[in-house]
């Protein structure tokens, strides 16, 4: 009896101190934005953040909105539950970098003003492409947006201790996620319209000091456990996942061989190849990622910030290896997938163990579990506040100001619509992430990839590249990649026709892949050269120009 009233009393005290710890995380975030506000005079101190960010400041800022909740949640969890293919995604999201380097980054900072559409429209009529452009950039965010606030509701029903069959405040398991995935939308859509870019970047740069420092904490003290000896870490995780050997080598997620069928094996290493080349493509088309371009004052800082951010996110992403491979062994596969179906909460479940472990009993584990979950929740946050920003924006100076009033919007009109826009998304996402709750934070972020690649990627590279590009081919590349990935999601075992699938009672499916990359990417590029080449539209002058500034920064803004 007295035991159960001291795990009752110690279960209490946790989730006291880990509220508490939330809600400082919030007021000092907030007291951020709201100090930012008064920075915020005009669309480009909105938009880009007034452009005086320095390379490292903005290397930092693009890691806190790259390290998001399926990077922190969504892969340690994937590792823990599936091993060795679990890390592709690292490995996947972590390579993307190069090619956004090599491509984009300078490209992109010299051409544009404020979003992606700025370098497409530059040289092709402006309404058609900035309407494709931001229907697009929507899309995308919206697609990733899902996976944060998926991760939120996880997150905060661990913290507040709800599991399946218990309750808080009146509440169930699933009504308590859904009103915090409601309270995290709420959120976002405050920092947004209240601290503009420069609020937004400030949190970022914040979160990603506090992720990297908890995520280090966390490696450390499971290597301190084994002895800083990785045979025997990998050896525990493997023995507790109950998979044995398989555990650590690769075919236990994708590439799956299934005797007898040699379809469905076909299928699932096709399913394995679509994945990585949308991980791989995908961050050179992110639209909350290019806008981040635009708040330095120079290429040459564009360029800068960019390997800033490598150097932040692969240190990142060697971490993942150890809070995955950690969570499996101390925590043990049935645990995390009794809190969580589909894996989100493995990292804060470690924390709370090794608190447990090393700052002794359960209020060690509860103090523990409180930093991790609050930095976890900040990341959240941040990413989110980033992506409706880069949506918003395009809706605000894409749509509304060069396309329903043809360049003729004031500043003040322009940010007004802006922040109307991100009211309108956040309560789109907070509906669609209802839905949601079942996929795994990593995989919802892989799809958001696949659909960035075939939609934008194309017409970004076909716009910096060739000559002969033009207004009906930027049309085509965006609105083909961009619905070939969306109606194929919509058809694939994601959707429907599988338990975990986000409506698993129906089933519509007949794709048989997870990921619409290896289809959806090609098709976006073979419509943009289709579209090109249907149309007599060339203005090589234009490209002349364009080509100028993408190299030189000659006239850009």
């Amino acid at each position: 009896m007295n035991t159960v009233l001291a795990a009752e009393a110690g279960s209490t005290t946790a989730r006291n101190l880990t509220i508490t710890l939330f809600l400082v995380f919030v007021a000092i975030t907030l007291a951020i934005t709201v100090w930012a506000s008064r920075q915020t005079k005009t669309a480009t101190d909105f938009y880009a953040g007034g452009r005086s960010f320095s390379g490292f400041q903005n290397g930092m800022a693009i890691g806190g909105d790259y390290m998001s909740a399926a990077s922190f949640l969504g892969i340690a969890g994937i590792i823990a539950l599936y091993g060795y293919d679990g890390f592709l995604y690292s490995i996947g999201f972590l390579v993307a970098w190069l090619v956004a380097l090599l491509l984009v980054a300078e490209l992109l900072r010299n051409s544009g003003r404020y979003t992606m559409a700025d370098v497409l429209a530059f040289r092709m009529r402006q309404r058609p492409v900035r309407t494709a452009a931001a229907v697009s950039t929507i899309t995308v965010s919206i697609f990733y947006l899902l996976a944060q606030m998926v991760g939120a509701g996880a997150l905060v029903a661990l913290l507040l201790g709800i599991k399946p069959d218990t309750t808080f405040l009146g509440m169930d398991a699933d009504t308590a996620k859904v009103a915090t995935i409601i309270m995290v939308g709420a959120l976002m859509i405050i920092y947004v319209t209240v601290g503009g870019m420069k609020g937004t970047t400030y949190v970022q740069i914040v979160k990603a000091f506090l992720l990297m420092g908890g995520a280090l904490a966390m490696t450390l003290l499971v290597l301190a456990k084994y002895k800083f000896n990785l045979s025997s870490l990998l050896g525990d995780a493997a023995s507790a996942s109950g998979k044995g050997a398989a555990f650590l080598e690769p075919g236990l997620r994708y590439g799956v061989e299934t005797p007898g069928d040699a379809l469905k094996t076909f299928y699932s290493k096709m399913d394995l190849l679509s994945l990585g080349i949308a991980l791989v493509l995908g961050t050179a088309g992110l639209p909350h990622i290019l806008i981040r371009f635009y708040t330095v004052p120079t290429a040459r800082a564009a360029r800068k910030s960019v390997l800033w951010a490598i150097g932040i996110i692969g240190t990142f992403y060697l971490l993942t290896l150890a809070l995955g491979f950690g969570a499996a062994a101390i925590v043990g596969g049935s645990e995390i997938t009794a809190q969580d179906k589909a894996g989100n909460t493995a990292a804060p479940q470690l924390a709370e163990k090794l608190g447990e472990q090393f700052l002794g009993g359960d209020l060690g584990g509860a103090t523990l579990l409180a930093i991790i979950a609050a930095v976890a929740f900040a990341t959240i946050l941040a990413v989110v506040a980033g992506l409706t920003l880069a949506s918003s924006s395009s809706l605000a100076h894409d749509f509304y100001a060069n396309v329903v009033k043809k360049g003729e919007a004031s500043e003040r009109q322009e940010v007004t619509v802006a922040r109307i826009s991100a009211l309108v998304i956040g309560a789109v996402s907070i509906v669609l992430s209802i839905y949601a709750q079942n996929l795994n934070v990593a995989f919802l972020v892989a799809l958001a990839f696949a659909v960035a690649a075939s939609g934008n990627l194309p017409a970004i590279l076909y716009s910096l590249f060739w000559k002969r590009f033009n207004t009906s081919g930027a049309v085509w590349a965006i609105y083909g990649g961009l619905l070939a990935a969306v109606v194929l999601v919509f058809f694939s075992p994601v959707v429907s026709g599988a338990p975990t699938a986000m409506f698993p009672d129906h089933d519509w499916q007949w794709f048989p892949l997870s990921n619409p990359g290896i289809i959806s990417i090609p098709f976006g590029f073979l419509c943009g050269w289709l579209g090109t080449i249907l149309s007599k539209e060339n203005d090589e002058e234009k490209y002349a120009e364009l080509e100028v500034r993408s190299l030189t920064g000659a006239g850009a803004h």
